[in-house]
């Protein structure tokens, strides 16, 4: 008598690891950008994180019950895709916004597509690209950290004012079109690499970062196909525009250490389900993001490009699986 078999969609694949213990890692390897966020934003920091992690739990428990479907919160996907919108949110976004993007990114980005293993785009970053078309200007507005500002941590439900400044790309672009000295912007390495610098929450913080990625590699999680070849990429393109002219385009280095680049290279283009399957794809893959985040910021307006090249990577993701196919065990099949 045959026995019970369950049937799902490919590819099938012998690990052992589950949806579940994936996602905890990445949830660990987060860690250190969180606690890096809540040393430099303080409660902001803490606000913007659980507020997108109840919000994004209680849309997916409510899509799963509109469409009749087993609850598939203890997967903690929801939670990785929180906590990866929060740490891209400015620090002085108001609580409400992070709301609607946490609802969008589970209801838009995942849901409406089937949930998880489903979805064409990564949803954290449908949220970002729908957020910083909605509300421009807050998207844009990033605070000082508290070891600069000490009114950081006070917090009120009034209107608050805060102290603002310039992320390193932000300088870096304003050099471009003035066509002045980007010295200012090689200045604030140092500042980069520990975090105390305006930003995003979690972008800020280079080691923070690396010690999530090489967690992340060392576990195995993820391939290192796809980080190795988006900051190699990356930083090919950002010699040849510092070749070009030395006085306008920024280091190779400030690129890797500013923005979200680091972020995007271990958290967000290594997602699993929007990333091509095989490793000669996963390649093209890396090497198209890095390639179009070094376009958008020395060539476009818009001073960080991971976002657009991120969503657009993914709209080609399965065009580069059929570009890359995978040759059966065996051998081709004779024609």
């Amino acid at each position: 008598m045959l026995k019970k078999i369950t049937v799902s969609c490919s590819p099938h694949i012998s690990k052992h690891m589950s949806t579940r213990s994936i996602m905890i890692d990445v949830i660990i390897a987060l860690a250190p950008a969180m606690l890096a966020a809540c040393y430099y934003f303080r409660n902001r920091a803490v606000i913007i994180l659980a507020t997108c992690i109840v919000s994004a739990l209680v849309t997916e428990w409510g899509c799963n019950r509109l469409q009749k479907k087993p609850n598939s919160l203890g997967d903690f996907s929801a939670v990785v895709t929180a906590i990866i919108l929060a740490l891209s949110l400015p620090p002085a976004i108001p609580f409400w916004v992070a709301i609607i993007g946490s609802v969008f990114a589970i209801a838009i980005g995942k849901m409406v597509f089937g949930g998880l293993g489903a979805n064409v785009f990564n949803p954290a970053m449908v949220a970002r690209a729908f957020l910083t078309a909605s509300f421009g200007a807050m998207m844009t507005t990033f605070s000082v950290p508290a070891p600069i500002d000490l009114a950081m941590p006070k917090i009120s439900a009034v209107n608050t004012t805060v102290v603002t400044q310039a992320t390193p790309l932000a300088w870096s672009k304003q050099a471009v079109k003035k066509q002045n000295d980007i010295s200012v912007v090689n200045e604030q390495l140092k500042a980069t690499i520990t975090g105390n610098v305006g930003g995003c929450l979690g972008e800020t913080s280079t080691i923070a970062l690396l010690i999530g990625g090489l967690y992340l590699l060392i576990r195995k999680t993820i391939n290192y196909l796809i980080p190795f070849s988006v900051i190699a990429s990356a930083v090919l393109f950002a010699l040849i525009f510092y070749w070009i002219d030395p006085q306008i385009y920024m280091l190779p280095v400030m690129h890797l250490t500013t923005g979200g680049m680091l972020m995007c290279a271990f958290f967000i283009a290594t997602d699993p389900v929007t990333a091509p399957l095989t490793n000669r794809g996963k390649a093209i893959f890396g090497v198209g993001i890095g390639a179009m985040i070094m376009l958008i910021r020395n060539v476009g307006e818009y001073p960080e490009g991971v976002m657009y090249a991120i969503l657009l990577m993914n709209a080609l993701s399965p065009l580069i699986d059929r570009l890359c196919k995978r040759v059966p065990q065996g051998g081709k099949p004779n024609a």
